[in-house]
Order: structure tokens, then sequence, then C-alpha cells
């Protein structure tokens, strides 16, 4: 199992403090049946900046002293990185770093309480760049839970989604994780993956969520996103589902 999001790197942003908290959660992650981890430090977030050569010299570090270690994990370098105008720009200049670094699939985080203006220009923007664009946690955006016509557009345009595996699990909520399931009935997401922080409040959960998916979703969509997180770590094209609008209930009693 590839988990594609993951803040493990030291000391670099909210997540792993320091290696010996790094190495931790490198032994919970193999303990769970995770082979390879995508490191994705939050970059140009408004609080955190980690520039592309940093990431890839700190995977490095990590790699060296989780194979010391004798953990079987490897520590593949990404970013995770925040929505702005400059974006396409940054990118251009070298600063960003693709997932893997393959110049395939890129993060795009968005603000937790909207969708900027400019977000289906900047996805589009993305494409012409010949990479795919990746929303990282689209359930945990307010204004896309409350208009998941606004995800639906994005998708169609050629968008790609990860939703959170504590997400599905229910650990934000029952509204977020019914969300997950919706978005998964209507093929509007493509990966599952940790987004861990530490092993405290934030772990991984990826054993967690697939258990609901398979209860909720069946094994095919457990295969599905496994396969997805294989096929972006090699670089490969993933697999994907005509995006379908998400059904609003009917109000109970209401006809029509």
């Amino acid at each position: 199992m590839i988990d594609i999001h993951c803040h493990i790197l030291p000391s670099v942003d909210d997540g792993a403090r320091h290696m010996t908290e790094s190495l931790e959660m490198a032994r919970a992650a193999a303990k769970e049946g995770i082979t390879a981890i995508i490191a994705t430090p939050h970059h140009n977030n408004g609080q955190f900046m980690n520039p592309k050569e940093e990431v890839l010299e700190k995977v490095k570090e990590l790699n060296n002293r989780i194979a010391k270690e004798g953990i079987d994990l490897t520590i593949l370098p990404g970013m995770e990185c925040r929505i702005s105008g400059e974006m396409l720009e940054q990118y251009e200049k070298g600063e960003l770093l693709t997932l893997n670094n393959m110049d395939k699939y890129i993060f795009v985080e968005l603000p937790s309480s909207q969708v900027p203006l400019y977000t289906e220009k900047i996805i589009y923007d993305i494409q012409l760049k010949g990479l795919t664009p990746i929303i990282v946690h689209p359930e945990r955006n307010a204004e896309l839970v409350e208009n998941p016509e606004k995800l639906y557009q994005l998708v169609k345009k050629g968008a790609c989604t990860q939703i959170t595996a504590a997400s599905v699990a229910g650990k934000f909520g029952k509204k977020i994780k019914k969300f997950c399931i919706d978005m998964i009935d209507a093929n509007l997401t493509h990966f599952v993956a940790s987004d861990a922080h530490n092993l405290k409040n934030r772990s991984f959960q990826m054993k967690e969520a697939f258990k609901v998916i398979e209860k909720e979703c069946g094994s095919d969509a457990t295969y599905f996103f496994m396969e997805n997180a294989e096929l972006l770590a090699e670089g490969s094209m993933i697999m994907k589902e005509i995006p379908e609008r998400i059904k609003k209930k009917k109000l109970f009693g209401i006809l029509g």
C-alpha cells in the first residue's frame, strides 16, 4: 500500500517535529502495511516554505535513517502546494515539487473556507503544462461541501482529488464522512491518503478507511484507490471513471 500524502519529514512544517518522531511514524506506517510514502510538506501556505531542493535533501536523509533502523519503508518526494495566482510561475522556475518528482502529478491545496475565483483557471493552466492537478482533502473545504456542483465542475474539467483516510473513517465528523462516500459514489475522487502529521491526533487511519470503503462502496472501490496510488507513484496514467453530480437527497415527505 502506498500513502501519497504525509507530513513525515522532520522539522519542516506542522508534521513530525524531529527525526525521532519521523522514525516513529515510519514504524507505524510499515506496521499498517504501507510500503512507500510520498512526503508532502506544506509549501507557500502563508506559514511554511519548503523549496524543492531542500525537500529532496530531507527525503534522502530520512531514507538513510529508515534504512539504518531496518524499517521496511521507502520515502518518495512530494509537496503540498497552496494554490496561488503565481503557482505556474513557481513551477516554471523549478520551485515546486511534483509527486515523486516525475512532472506528472501535482498537489493543489485550497484554503479551508472557500474556493478562490481563479481556481478553475489554475487547474486549466496546470494541465497545459502536461501535469495532472490533484486537489487535496476537498471534503474539508467548506464551500465544496456546501456546493458539490463546484467540485463536479473542477473534476469534469480535469482535476483529480484526494480524500483523507481520517475523514472516511469518521474522525472529522459524520457530515464529512458522508461527503466522502458521496464523492466516491459519484466518481469525484481518485485517491485516499493519510495526510498524517503525527501519531497522536493525526495518524494514518488507512486500514480503517479502507474497511469503511469496502463496507459502503464495495471491494472494487478499495482496489481502485490502492491501484491509483501505485500508478501515481510510478508516473503512469491513473484510472478514472466519468464524474457524476452528487445527488441531493430530497427532503422527507416532499414530492417532486
